[in-house]
């Protein structure tokens, strides 16, 4: 008689060497373990038993998952078997900038209640924009290049003079700054102004008249950003703060 509580059993091949752990094995071996698999967990710990597992299976990769005697291939192939998605990597997402969003949220409801003593004030609504500003200017200014060349794509001002795809991170992080120290608005107000009308109208004719379908380089050259409303509202939000503060000097 079959004892019904044998766990099923898995046998997971994975590169465990002294300066590289597959991380990919790892991830295996937890989601294998989670579906309360009996893992026999294999290290290949040289670059000689790498090569010859791979001529001896016919694969090109590692880690690599077999179950029941029957090979099911890598990390993404075990998520396949077992029921689960697999991440497209090229499919978009607006999750980048709601994480900014959210970050500069929690920064400015922290800091008006250490500076206020109440998380809802005002102020706490001008930081929000401000460090959203500066959060988003950061993530462009890991890559500048790749962001500039992205931006150009669709940009109107930046398509007519090319310098501006480059300085336009510099430009929002200053704006940012200065309007979380309600210092110099001078500068900041025509700045954000300036710089947020420009890429409003930017994104809503390459989206709305346009119809194209692009991605956006709010969060720098390697997001998968698609250019639409998200985009569109950085962009407007920057400039009603600018409106706002403008109101507060007439």
């Amino acid at each position: 008689m079959t004892d019904q509580t044998t766990k099923p059993a898995a046998i997971l091949y994975r590169m465990v060497k002294d300066k590289h752990v597959c991380p990919w094995g790892i991830r295996a071996l937890h989601l294998l373990r989670r579906r309360d698999y009996a893992v026999e967990d294999r290290w290949l710990t040289t670059d000689e038993e790498v090569t010859a597992f791979k001529a001896k299976h016919g694969v090109s990769t590692t880690p690599q998952i077999f179950i029941d005697g029957n090979r099911i291939g890598g990390h993404d192939d075990l998520r396949r078997y077992l029921g689960l998605s697999v991440p497209d990597p090229e499919r978009t997402s607006c999750v980048p900038v709601l994480a900014v969003f959210a970050t500069a949220a929690g920064l400015a409801l922290a800091a008006s209640y250490a500076a206020f003593g109440s998380p809802l004030t005002g102020r706490a609504a001008e930081w929000f924009v401000a460090f959203a500003m500066m959060l988003l200017a950061m993530l462009k200014l890991q890559d500048l290049d790749r962001f500039a060349t992205m931006f150009l794509g669709y940009d109107l001002l930046a398509r007519r003079w090319v310098p501006y795809a480059t300085l336009y991170p510099f430009l929002e992080w200053l704006a940012g700054a200065l309007m979380a120290a309600r210092w110099l608005d001078i500068v900041s107000i025509p700045v954000a102004l300036s710089i947020g009308t420009i890429g409003a109208i930017s994104v809503f004719y390459a989206v709305y008249i346009q119809k194209r379908d692009i991605r956006c380089a709010c969060v720098g050259g390697s997001g998968r950003v698609p250019l639409g409303f998200v985009s569109l509202s950085e962009n407007l939000i920057m400039a009603g703060m600018a409106l706002w503060m403008l109101s507060h000097h007439l």
